[in-house]
């Protein structure tokens, strides 16, 4: 009788097991199906988007084909300019300034290249599209670029305050090596960030929609075309990209503030001279920043294109700080003038 009783409980435990086994089998199965049914409606339902650009009017896209392509070559040439200024200049190259500012100046190309040469290419066509793979690679790069800018405008502005309130240890604080690690952080920074939104944005199910109402592939525009409630990763994307721009923001407007209470104590020569450095970079933080913020930083953002924004921070900002840089500063101006001088003998002897 205990035999059986034994046997009937060893039976019914290993049928239990084994059907419990069976419903968590099940349901992982499902799991893992749905999953994969994600993952086939993005490639398989969406594998292209349809931009609308900035314009639908046939003779606005042609004045503003022109006025990019203009943009576009003066970006490129006025960056690479500083560059080559900068690399045959052996006094402005032994300075981390200048040294950073190579950087930030081929930052400055890599971004508009991402977005400006694509954009002038579908003034020309009436359907502007873009692949899946192309779109996630332009996200990919305007976020990488961007985000290695940040790093870098902080080493700038980290370098200022070292020259300016702590000159008699600068050389031994600002050294090569410390340099080389800022721009490698700044890299890592980058691809990090981006790499992040990047899976933000691969876990959205595109399932239909496919008209993106923006003249590039971001965050904000992909959103609205996700078979989801966006929400959560509105809140994502915020915490990713609009809390840092805000505490970079804040901490970059903390040192500017201690340099500005620090310079009561210089000469008014060596006041003028801080003022007109620190004037160049604090103006290329705001025309880096202040777009950032419109897009980014306001959850309200999610719901709007911000063209305007995108325009602004993507192709003029890069336009404007080879400028910023260069009408504002007497020692890259004699340098460049050095450069073509040279330039010009060396061409007059051939």
């Amino acid at each position: 009788m205990d035999y059986s009783i034994k046997n009937r409980t060893c039976l019914f435990s290993d049928f239990s097991q084994k059907r419990f086994s069976d419903i968590f089998q099940i349901y992982t199965n499902r799991y893992y199906f749905n999953i994969f049914m994600i993952i086939m409606q993005n490639q398989s339902f969406v594998t292209e988007f349809i931009l609308l650009g900035l314009s639908q009017n046939p003779n606005v896209e042609n004045i503003l084909c022109v006025v990019f392509l203009f943009i576009y070559l003066a970006t490129i040439g006025g960056n690479m300019i500083i560059v080559v200024t900068i690399i045959y200049s052996p006094a402005l190259l032994g300075s981390p300034m200048y040294f950073f500012l190579i950087f930030l100046s081929l930052l400055d190309a890599c971004t508009s290249s991402t977005v400006t040469p694509k954009m002038i290419v579908d003034f020309f066509y009436e359907r502007k599209t873009i692949s899946f793979e192309c779109c996630m690679t332009q996200l990919f790069a305007i976020h990488f670029f961007t985000g290695i800018e940040v790093i870098i405008l902080s080493a700038m502005a980290y370098d200022r305050y070292v020259a300016i309130c702590k000159p008699l240890h600068y050389s031994s604080i600002m050294t090569q090596r410390l340099c080389g690690i800022l721009v490698i952080v700044s890299w890592a920074g980058g691809f990090l960030h981006s790499i992040i939104q990047i899976i933000f944005t691969l876990q959205l199910p595109f399932c239909g929609p496919n008209v993106i109402d923006h003249y590039l592939c971001d965050l904000f525009p992909l959103l609205k075309l996700a078979c989801t409630e966006p929400h959560i990763f509105v809140i994502l994307v915020f915490s990713n990209s609009g809390s840092i721009s805000i505490i970079i923001f804040s901490i970059l407007l903390v040192s500017y503030g201690i340099i500005l209470f620090s310079l009561r104590a210089h000469s008014s020569e060596g006041r003028r001279k801080a003022l007109s450095t620190c004037g160049s970079h604090i103006t290329v933080v705001l025309l880096f920043f202040v777009p950032c913020f419109l897009i980014y930083a306001r959850p309200t953002s999610a719901f709007s294109s911000e063209k305007n924004a995108f325009v602004f921070a993507t192709i003029i900002t890069p336009l404007l700080n080879p400028m910023v840089y260069t009408f504002r500063n007497k020692e890259m101006k004699n340098a460049i003038r050095k450069m073509w001088k040279r330039l010009i003998m060396v061409s007059c002897n051939y």
